[in-house]
């Protein structure tokens, strides 16, 4: 059960500001790219249109350290912090990557949610999910914060 994903990128020139500075709200898509990507690698999708569950995020933050610039590379690290019954909640890293430095460490938290009857309601996390998904060490997570 993985409680880790990365993947690398480059910043778009859509990306940043006139100053050739990622805008601060670039780095939620980053994390919630990660995020998609995760469960991609793991067979799933954020929006399985088939079992009409959703995860909207309830909470999203984030805290900027160094600056990302146009055509830099950098990692976006996920780690699961917690799983809980309806909600799992993830720690980000954005690492430049020449030379490594940490440019940003963020949260998100989501919920699970039946999109069926038309209004959103929490739900369990189906099995088939929470059996992907398992915490980060305590070591993995206490090393950035």
């Amino acid at each position: 059960m993985p409680s880790q994903f990365s993947m690398t990128r480059r910043v778009a020139f859509s990306e940043t500001d006139l100053a050739g500075i990622v805008h601060f709200a670039n780095f939620y898509r980053y994390m919630e790219d990660a995020e998609h990507a995760f469960y991609r690698s793991l067979g799933f999708s954020v929006h399985p249109v088939e079992s009409k569950i959703g995860w909207p995020r309830v909470k999203a933050s984030c805290d900027f350290r160094l600056p990302l610039r146009f055509e830099e590379e950098f990692e976006v690290e996920l780690l699961i912090e917690e799983v809980r019954s309806k909600a799992v909640r993830y720690r980000f890293h954005i690492w430049k990557t020449a030379p490594r430095a940490l440019a940003a460490v963020g949260e998100m938290v989501v919920v699970c949610v039946n999109l069926s009857a038309g209004k959103m309601h929490a739900i369990a996390i189906p099995d088939s999910w929470k059996a992907h998904l398992q915490p980060a060490s305590a070591d993995m997570l206490e090393t950035l914060k």
